[in-house]
């Protein structure tokens, strides 16, 4: 009978669509609890947000403190590039692996570097591109050969340069490998303005996370491009790994 059914009478046969339900996503209670203790629409002091990042901080494991910075910068404008170092007090609570580039290895090794080599070290990364480091440093000499690896190194912000202050003499390479291994940091701001940096752990005193992240912010401000007009920090926000986000005041 085609479309048609027969029920006593010939009537059109309904067809039935069933509407795709779509999975609404959703929070842990754990979560939407420590949230609840966060007032979005509030920007705290620097002591008040490290308080609530602490609270709120409920992981098994120790969780990171990270700070996420959104600046007033054109990112299609390569003047407006921000990079730059920072030595917390504190350190990240991370202990960060270091690969040297150098003809020197016996100065870098002494010097406590995780990673050693020239053209060996070069070659391998060519061939595997594969890093097993957190950061790179260069003597000025290994620049050119270390050109054939910059498309592995630079999207993942390891190329060295002299503005980041990774292309260091060899002379004062075990100065610059004691301080990355004691807190220095180096960021880079990415393609949406933003500047993400891990400047602590959950467990720490509140006072050091607190030094942390203003010696942080200092730092970031003293790189601002000059050509940056207004605003230069439009916003902070401090927050815990799986944590809520708390919008600070700096």
């Amino acid at each position: 009978m085609g479309d048609l059914a027969v029920t006593g009478s010939l009537v059109p046969r309904k067809k039935f669509f069933m509407k795709k339900k779509t999975k609404k996503p959703s929070h842990s209670k754990r979560y939407l609890e420590m949230a609840s203790k966060v007032d979005k629409t509030k920007t705290y002091s620097v002591e008040e947000a490290v308080k609530i990042v602490k609270e709120t901080a409920k992981t098994k494991f120790d969780s990171s403190v990270e700070i996420h910075i959104h600046l007033g910068i054109d990112t299609q404008k390569g003047e407006q590039a921000v990079r730059g170092t920072a030595s917390l007090p504190y350190g990240t609570g991370k202990t960060k692996k270091v690969a040297v580039f150098t003809r020197n290895e016996k100065t870098a090794k002494d010097a406590g570097a995780d990673i050693v080599g020239a053209d060996e070290l070069i070659k391998e990364i060519k061939t595997t591109e594969k890093i097993n480091f957190d950061v790179a440093l260069a003597t000025p000499e290994m620049m050119k050969d270390l050109s054939q690896v910059a498309k592995v190194l630079g999207p993942k912000g390891l190329m060295p340069a002299p503005k980041s202050g990774t292309v260091v003499p060899e002379a004062d390479m075990a100065k610059a490998i004691g301080e990355i291994k004691k807190g220095k940091v180096n960021f880079r701001n990415d393609d949406t303005g933003n500047v993400h940096q891990i400047i602590g752990k959950a467990s720490w005193e509140e006072n050091k996370l607190q030094e942390n992240l203003k010696v942080f912010v200092e730092a970031l401000q003293k790189v601002k491009p000059a050509t940056v007009k207004g605003t230069f920090i439009l916003s902070v926000t401090l927050t815990s790994t799986m944590g809520p986000a708390v919008k600070v005041a700096v």
